[in-house]
């Protein structure tokens, strides 16, 4: 399968926008998504982007039973560990069904992690559903390794009500 991966732009927005309502889908999580792609636009193409991107696109003759050539995507973003300095968190990675074990999936990870190792970080970190065999399969497949398990790390979140509550003095 011919594919190229490159970094994101502000046009890609509304089929990033599109891949991340399909990747909710998939994880039963539909009901949690709230970004828009104006608003992925501001938050990742401005002055002080909070997050960066790559897409993995086909040629036009390859294109999705759908008509789509940006068939996958990864978003990452920096972050420190106080333990051994420089990180690179994935937030998504991504590939239509369609275009899965073509070898799309494991070029988004290694550019992020290319990426990473050229920016300084030591580690790339990522979260995976418990169910998603196939995914965890296909981490432990790279190398990955499972913090919660080995260390019993889990990943916890405040938001909504509780958010606003913890940022009362």
């Amino acid at each position: 399968m011919d594919f190229s991966i490159r970094a994101a732009n502000v046009e890609d927005c509304k089929d990033i926008a599109r891949m991340i309502t399909e990747l909710a889908a998939f994880e039963k999580l539909s009901d949690q998504v709230t970004i828009t792609h104006r608003d992925l636009e501001q938050d990742g193409f401005s002055k002080n982007p909070f997050f960066h991107g790559i897409i993995a696109e086909v040629p036009e003759q390859q294109k999705s039973k759908d008509g789509h050539t940006k068939i996958g995507y990864a978003l990452y973003f920096y972050s420190y560990s106080s333990w051994s300095g420089k990180a690179v968190y994935m937030e998504d990675l991504y590939v239509m069904p369609e275009f899965r074990g073509k070898g799309i999936g494991k070029a988004l990870m290694s550019k992020v992690a290319q990426l990473g190792l050229a920016a300084g970080c030591n580690q790339l970190n990522f979260t995976v559903l418990d169910w998603n065999k196939s995914s965890l399969d296909f981490y432990y497949s790279q190398g990955c390794l499972n913090i919660t398990t080995k260390y019993g790390y889990h990943c916890m979140r405040c938001e909504g009500e509780a958010l606003e509550h913890l940022a009362q003095p």
